[in-house]
């Protein structure tokens, strides 16, 4: 792992160095490859498109499925870019808006957590640290990769700005610990990924799909009592992007359970009909419906689980 990790480095760090002019040429060239010729899961970008926009017309639906292709190449550019930017060039081209508003919730004591999706440069959002008042904990929920080489060397990428990368199953463990050392922190949870089987427990209407979705980020918003925002990012043109920090409540255990995931998939099928090629659309979001989940599965004491081992249970 070390090897490939240090070898990856080797290849990846000089590259970064180049200005940007040229991490957009290889974009350029990068995107010729993977859309007509690779055509880089093509079927699934196009199924989704047209499921989530019946009511756009088979040029409209083209234009955005190229303008997503062309966008995600410059995302994989920025990320790689990420590695050796200055925190001063960083502050110029990912701008927060509002940050004052989290400075005011985390001088009164009260954590933060900042919804937001795979829209627009998400992985810039790293650089919140460098927006709110020094010293204040900054950390990102992230999916550790099976690689231990490519994940480690995200680790670096992600870090960079002074975030805390914390891995999905140390959430709660690392959160508790704040809590008990009455320590504020800004966490950010990008929850609009598909969940597996086991963890569905509320569905929402989004982007005309009947859509489960993920619900931990509001279990523990709702059990530490954080204060809740929603990150809303606009590209404004190549390489600059300007992040809306949205107020949502500092009352999380007031609203109704899945209140706040339903208000969270909201805004974010707002932003994307903003302009929809910058969500990830080559994920494949909507391959679990709700007739195979209630042919497959039961909920059994707030517990998901497979009906045969219901029956025998009983």
């Amino acid at each position: 792992m070390k090897i490939l990790y240090y070898l990856l480095l080797a290849v990846c760090y000089p590259i970064s160095l180049l200005p940007f002019w040229v991490h957009y040429l290889f974009a350029d060239v990068l995107y010729l490859l993977i859309y007509h010729v690779g055509r880089y899961r093509l079927k699934v970008v196009r199924k989704n498109l047209k499921s989530a926009f019946p009511e756009k017309s088979a040029e409209e639906l083209r234009r955005i499925e190229k303008d997503f292709y062309q966008w995600f190449c410059d995302y994989l550019a920025e990320t790689v870019k990420l590695m050796t930017m200055s925190r001063k060039e960083m502050k110029r081209r990912m701008v927060f808006k509002n940050p004052e508003a989290l400075d005011e919730v985390v001088a009164s004591g009260q954590s933060v957590g900042l919804y937001l999706g795979h829209f627009c440069n998400w992985e810039w959002v790293s650089s919140i640290p460098l927006w709110v008042k020094p010293d204040t904990w900054c950390g990102q929920i992230y999916h550790p990769l099976e690689n231990k080489a490519f994940d480690k060397l995200f680790l670096l990428i992600r870090e960079r700005m002074d975030a805390h990368c914390i891995a999905m199953q140390d959430t709660l463990r690392e959160i508790v610990k704040h809590h008990r050392e009455k320590e504020p922190v800004i966490i950010g949870y990008i929850s609009d990924q598909k969940p597996n089987w086991f963890n569905i427990h509320h569905w929402v209407d989004f982007l005309h799909h009947d859509t489960p979705v993920l619900t931990g980020a509001e279990r523990i918003l709702r059990k530490f009592n954080h204060a809740v925002f929603y990150l809303e990012i606009h590209r404004v043109r190549r390489g600059y992007y300007e992040a809306e920090i949205k107020f949502i409540t500092r009352e999380p255990q007031q609203l109704e359970e899945y209140a706040l995931t339903t208000i969270y998939y909201q805004m974010l099928e707002e932003s994307i009909r903003k302009a929809p090629a910058y969500w990830l659309w080559s994920h494949d979001r909507w391959s679990r419906t709700r007739e195979e989940f209630v042919r497959r599965f039961e909920v059994v004491d707030g517990k998901v689980i497979k009906k045969q081992e219901a029956t025998k249970k009983d």
